[in-house]
C-alpha cells in the first residue's frame, strides 16, 4: 500500500512537470477516439434533411430557375436588337470608312489653306506681308512697327489740321486692329482644324456606346467656332464702318474747304 501511495505520488508529480504533454495527448486520444455514426436508414433526422433538401432544390429549379430563364431570354433579345437594329456592325463599318474618307479630304483641304500666297516685292512690304501671314499671335507685337514703316505715321500738328489728324489716327487704329485680329483668326483655325482632326480619330476608333460624347465635344467645338466666326465678322463690321466714317470726313472737309473758299471769293468781290 505504501508503494502504490507513492507510485500515485511520482505520477501525479510527473503528470504535474510535463502537464502540457500530458494535456496533448489527452486530447489526441479524444479526438481519435471511435464515435457512433448514425446510418440514413436508421436515423430519421438525416430523411427529414434530405427531403428537405430535394424540396428546396426543387423549388429553385421550377420557379427561380424559370424566372432567370425568363430574364436570360429578354437579355438575349435586347442584344439581338441592339446588334441587328441599333448598331449594326456592318454600318458602323461603313460609317468608320466614311470617317476615314473624310479625314483624307480634310488633310487635302489644309493643305490647300497652306498654300503661299506671298506677292510683296519690296523688303519693307515683304517684311510686313510676313507678319500679317504668320498665323502666329507672337508676331501680333510686331504689327503696330511694320505697319509705319509701310504706311507711314500720323502727320505733324504743323503739317495737318486737328480733324484730319484724328481721321488718320482712328483709320490706321481700326486697320492695325484688323490685322492682328486676323493673325489671331488665323491661329485660331489652326486650332479648330486640330480638333477637328482628333475628333475624327476618335470617332473612327470609337464604340459605339461612345459615340454621343464624341458628338457632344463636337458641338462645343462647333459653338466656339461660330463665336471665332462672328468675331471675324465684327471685325469687318468695324473696318466697313471706320472705313465709312472717313468718307463722311472726307465730305465734311470738302464741304468745310468750299465753305471757305466761297468765304474768300466773297471778300474779294467787296473789296473796291
Amino acid at each position: 500500500m505504501k508503494r502504490f501511495i507513492e507510485a500515485t505520488k511520482s505520477g501525479i508529480a510527473w503528470l504535474w512537470r510535463h502537464k502540457v504533454r500530458a494535456v496533448a495527448v489527452t486530447t489526441m486520444f479524444f479526438l481519435l477516439a471511435p464515435k457512433p455514426v448514425r446510418s440514413q436508414f436508421l436515423d430519421p433526422c438525416c430523411a427529414i434533411m434530405a427531403a428537405g433538401l430535394n424540396t428546396i432544390g426543387s423549388t429553385l429549379s421550377s420557379v427561380v430557375g424559370g424566372g432567370l430563364n425568363d430574364i436570360l431570354s429578354i437579355e438575349q433579345d435586347i442584344s439581338k436588337f441592339e446588334q441587328t437594329i441599333v448598331w449594326p456592325q456592318q454600318l458602323i463599318n461603313q460609317a468608320r470608312s466614311l470617317v476615314a474618307s473624310m479625314q483624307g479630304l480634310f488633310t487635302q483641304m489644309e493643305a490647300l489653306m497652306r498654300l503661299p500666297v506671298k506677292s510683296a516685292t519690296l523688303p519693307a512690304t515683304q517684311q510686313f506681308e510676313q507678319n500679317l501671314l504668320s498665323r502666329d499671335p507672337n508676331q501680333i507685337a510686331q504689327t503696330t512697327a511694320q505697319y509705319l514703316a509701310v504706311y507711314g505715321g500720323i502727320p505733324d500738328a504743323t503739317a495737318a489740321a486737328p480733324e484730319t489728324r484724328n481721321v488718320v489716327d482712328m483709320t490706321d487704329a481700326a486697320a492695325q486692329a484688323a490685322m492682328k485680329r486676323a493673325i489671331e483668326i488665323d491661329a485660331l483655325a489652326d486650332l479648330e482644324l486640330q480638333a477637328a482632326d482628333q475628333i475624327n480619330q476618335s470617332i473612327a476608333t470609337a464604340a459605339p456606346g461612345s459615340a454621343p460624347i464624341i458628338e457632344a465635344q463636337a458641338d462645343a467645338w462647333l459653338v466656339r467656332a461660330n463665336a471665332y466666326t462672328q468675331s471675324a465678322t465684327a471685325d469687318l463690321m468695324r473696318v466697313r464702318a471706320v472705313d465709312l466714317a472717313d468718307q463722311s470726313a472726307t465730305v465734311k472737309a470738302g464741304a468745310a474747304n468750299s465753305s471757305a473758299i466761297q468765304q474768300q471769293i466773297y471778300n474779294l468781290l467787296k473789296r473796291p
